[in-house]
């Protein structure tokens, strides 16, 4: 893939801080022809460097009252235990994020629920239970918050 340009980069910045601006006004706002902005962002698409847009849910009004992480260590370790483990979890609407790490812990789970109990339970059922699974630390999240503003790796 070719070198990202200013362009592409004033594209990703605008869609980054809103994946929801309509073609026309984020045309405007970089300075060129929206047909040439459409073409820009399939292409980026294309290439990879755009993976999706995800809409941002206020989880309160769908039920999900608490946010929490499960730091997570896994034993045996393999990539067999690991995917199966990851593909396992990805099936479950409470699950929000998997992070699998390096460190001292093999994954962090970012997770919804309704309240304390469901909390309680849905670790018990769907983590501790697993063989593989040799320690959870469960923490509450009070706010969860994300930058606007796209990373800059650009070499000034």
């Amino acid at each position: 893939m070719k070198k990202l340009d200013t362009i592409d980069l004033q594209i990703l910045t605008l869609l980054y801080n809103d994946a929801d601006i309509n073609n026309k006004d984020l045309a405007a706002k970089i300075g060129i022809a929206p047909s040439t902005c459409l073409e820009r962002v399939k292409r980026l698409k294309q290439n990879g460097v755009i993976k999706g847009a995800f809409i941002d849910v206020n989880l309160n009004t769908i039920g999900g009252n608490i946010e929490a992480i499960a730091a997570i260590r896994l034993q045996p370790y393999s990539e067999e235990i690991v995917n199966k483990f990851r593909d396992d979890l990805l099936k479950y609407p409470e699950i929000l994020n998997l992070y699998h790490m390096g460190g001292s812990y093999d994954y962090y789970i970012h997770m919804s629920v309704q309240d304390s109990e469901h909390l309680r339970q849905f670790v018990f059922k769907n983590i501790t239970s697993r063989d593989e699974v040799t320690t959870v630390e469960t923490s509450l999240v009070f706010e969860h918050s994300r930058s606007g503003v796209l990373p800059n790796f650009q070499e000034d």
